[in-house]
């Protein structure tokens, strides 16, 4: 897939939905500032990808998202594409700068009034709304009074949580709390590739841990409101396995488990942070408080897990802090996608079994999986037939870990278009349905019309 592409699954038996069972969840995910646009359409503040987009240099080909996909306006016609393909569940997010301008304080009603529509119109088509309350589009209000490394932050976010919950918790019964923490403030605050671009410790550490206090609040929220609601978070996870099997490289790839796997789930989970494995996070302790302990745990009803690949990890002396590096797929002879992440299905088959074996997870979603090939439109067709094979083989090993009785119940696929891939602008191309980013055309891809055919139990 890109390198050495598999046309076609070998050997392997034909998929069905019923293979699943009936009350697995089947859908599709997107995020608000990838697809919505209308960026400063009636009273939107600006949120940290907003202005992040704006300095040259930070986004490839310098893109941005103040049109995207033009979900905003568009959002009728794809919900009816939506349910032309079958898709019974919608998971998006929701806005905060949409809903709150400035963060806290005023509410727009014109931010409520579209999310109400769009919420409505889900509902009107038989689709379940899934809804985010956040997916990494700070409002930049925020930003300016300190952002997630400002503990300050739990409040900001527990006024948002809570209007959320009282403005559609009357028709939303599956809420997530964060979209993968490890990602925002890892990428935002500690490397700085992504919005709101800050860099090092001094920011990384306190977003960590005022982020993991906000995942849990959130989740106490939301179920004070809506008792009744199904209530998770997200996690971005890979399956991780040492280059060789020394010593060395066996702790290396422990210190990046539980950096990318580890660190914001234990806490939820009451296990505290992964500390003995990543000692640089130690000087996290200066930012607890008395019952912080206490107070990073909440009982999810769900976790979603959002797996895209597996790292291989080998040990750097000259690796600061974690003395880890990541081998890349391209050297290890490989397939890989257009992001250079290795397709490597069984990865999502071990994830669901580790992830099985936390006795305080009730349950695992998999609230986001997919792959970013070169999709090309011609003569009104898109003839990704990588997608389709990335598809069935994860399919496959999600399938093996649940008949293996790994604790699964559902499956979202990303992306349910083509959009805004943050740093990476708008090349790489996640969609079952094609944009094109001039006209706004939609196209479904062949890989659509498989997932359709597969959820309608039309696969031969």
């Amino acid at each position: 897939m890109t390198h050495n592409s598999t046309a076609k699954v070998q050997d392997q038996p034909v998929l069905n939905r019923s293979d699943f069972g009936e009350n697995f969840a089947w859908g599709v995910a997107t995020a608000a500032y990838q697809i919505e646009g209308a960026h400063d359409t009636a009273d939107k503040g600006a949120s940290i990808w907003d202005v992040f987009t704006d300095k040259r240099g930070k986004v490839k080909q310098n893109h941005h998202g103040k049109i995207a996909c033009d979900f905003f306006n568009r959002y009728p016609d794809d919900l009816m594409l939506m349910q032309e393909m079958g898709i019974p569940n919608f998971r998006f997010s929701l806005s905060w700068s949409r809903l709150m301008p400035a963060g806290t304080g005023k509410v727009s009603q014109q931010g409520i009034d579209y999310y109400n529509r769009l919420i409505d119109h889900c509902l009107e088509l038989g689709i379940t709304p899934w809804v985010t309350l956040y997916h990494w589009d700070l409002p930049h209000e925020l930003e300016k009074i300190g952002g997630w490394p400002n503990r300050d932050i739990v409040s900001w976010f527990s006024e948002y949580a809570a209007l959320c919950a009282n403005s559609f918790g009357d028709r939303v019964n599956h809420w997530m709390v964060l979209n993968e923490p490890m990602v925002f403030t890892g990428a935002g605050y500690f490397l700085g590739v992504h919005a709101p671009g800050r860099r090092g410790f001094g920011s990384f550490i306190p977003a960590v841990h005022h982020t993991a206090l906000c995942q849990a609040e959130g989740g106490r929220i939301l179920k004070s409101i809506l008792p009744n609601a199904e209530v998770g978070t997200t996690i971005s996870c890979s399956h991780v396995e040492p280059l060789r099997q020394c010593e060395k490289d066996i702790k290396a790839a422990q210190r990046v488990d539980a950096l990318l796997n580890r660190l914001f789930l234990e806490p939820a989970l009451g296990l505290g942070y992964p500390l003995d494995d990543l000692k640089f996070m130690r000087r996290i302790e200066k930012y607890m408080k008395p019952n912080d302990e206490a107070l990073l745990q909440f009982d999810f009803d769900f976790i979603g897990i959002q797996n895209y690949t597996r790292e291989i990890v080998k040990y750097s002396f000259w690796t600061p802090f974690l003395q880890a590096n990541l081998v890349p797929a391209k050297k290890r002879n490989v397939p890989y996608t257009l992001m250079n992440w290795e397709v490597y299905p069984k990865g999502i088959y071990h994830l669901l079994h580790k992830y099985s074996q936390y006795k305080n997870i009730k349950k695992l979603l998999i609230t986001e999986n997919g792959a970013a090939f070169a999709d090309e439109l011609k003569d009104g067709q898109v003839n990704d037939q990588e997608r389709v094979v990335f598809l069935q083989r994860y399919l496959q090993q999600v399938l093996r870990a649940k008949q293996e009785g790994a604790n699964v119940h559902g499956y979202f696929v990303w992306s349910f278009l083509d959009n805004f891939e943050w740093a990476e602008g708008y090349d790489p191309r996640f969609g079952l349905v094609h944009v094109d980013y001039e006209t706004q055309q939609r196209t479904i891809k062949n890989s659509g019309l498989w997932y359709r055919n597969f959820l309608m139990n039309k696969i031969k």
